[in-house]
């Protein structure tokens, strides 16, 4: 996957198979549009299918990492001079037209985001709220800086939290603290986002972005085939009965037990030194 810019982000390759997306309309509060999100939703088809990459790190600029949808910048967004698709037909004008624009573009997001086999990490710097709030919650790993604040708060405007903001916070709180959460509208700060479990690291805001890409290298570093398994495993688990978990993970380990990473690892113990994964992509 190559360097390249796209509506409202772009996208930065860093060794050894990171690919940062990183917002980049600070003057907007890296507000989303139609126009982001399509463009998000195809580059993270071409995430998902390059074998040369092996984590997706989430990133922003200037005081945000997304403060939600852009509610200004969404009647004018089909005009977008680096969109790279043709403008939408219809947008929420009509009650239909609201279900299919969730349906096939802004719930697709975090869909995309959750289905993807490799992992993926949000570094929230700044505001987080509404649609970028729950970005975030459909990555696997999230870090926060000392001042990032967070949160749905979509009833103050009257609005539900539409991109599936419900159920990834019920995955994360459960029921009553997520009823607490949007009911009350919280906006919430770094350190108690920490305490609810909604971020696994704070780190000082100096160090957001080097601790963020410290995290991806690490997990790219890691055995690909069987982190790629246990994610969707562990996701899997969330649903399943325990007698379908294990009927799951031993269909995967069936394929993780005869991959040549498993053969690396088992000879790096025995022979105490580091185990070298990945040969394969290294092909």
């Amino acid at each position: 996957m190559q360097d390249g810019s796209f509506t409202g982000f772009e996208v930065v390759v860093h060794p050894p198979g990171i690919a940062e997306i990183r917002f980049n309309r600070p003057e907007r509060l890296n507000g989303m549009t139609h126009s982001l999100k399509r463009d998000l939703i195809e580059t993270l088809v071409q995430v998902q299918m390059d074998d040369g990459v092996r984590v997706v790190l989430f990133t922003g600029t200037g005081r945000a990492f997304s403060a939600g949808d852009d509610l200004k910048g969404y009647v004018t967004a089909e005009a977008e001079e680096n969109a790279r698709v043709p403008p939408l037909p219809a947008g929420h004008a009509t009650p239909i037209g609201t279900y299919d624009g969730l349906r096939t573009v802004s719930q697709q997001v975090n869909l995309t985001i959750r289905n993807l086999d490799k992992l993926s990490v949000a570094a929230i710097g700044g505001l987080a709220i509404q649609t970028g709030f729950s970005l975030t919650l459909a990555c696997d790993f999230r870090i926060a800086s000392e001042s990032a604040r967070m949160g749905s708060a979509t009833l103050r405007f009257g609005l539900l939290p539409d991109e599936g903001g419900q159920f990834l916070l019920v995955q994360h709180l459960g029921v009553a603290k997520t009823m607490d959460f949007l009911m009350r509208k919280k906006i919430i700060g770094a350190s108690e986002a920490l305490e609810l479990g909604l971020v696994h690291e704070v780190v000082p805001d100096s160090d957001l972005p080097a601790r963020a890409l410290e995290l991806a290298i690490e997990l790219a570093n890691g055995p690909q085939v069987s982190m790629r398994l246990l994610k969707r495993s562990i996701y899997s688990a969330a649903q399943l009965t325990f007698e379908q978990s294990l009927d799951e993970i031993a269909a995967k380990t069936a394929i993780s037990d005869h991959h040549p990473d498993a053969k690396e690892g088992g000879a790096a113990f025995r022979e105490k030194r580091e185990a070298k994964f990945n040969r394969w992509l290294d092909r």
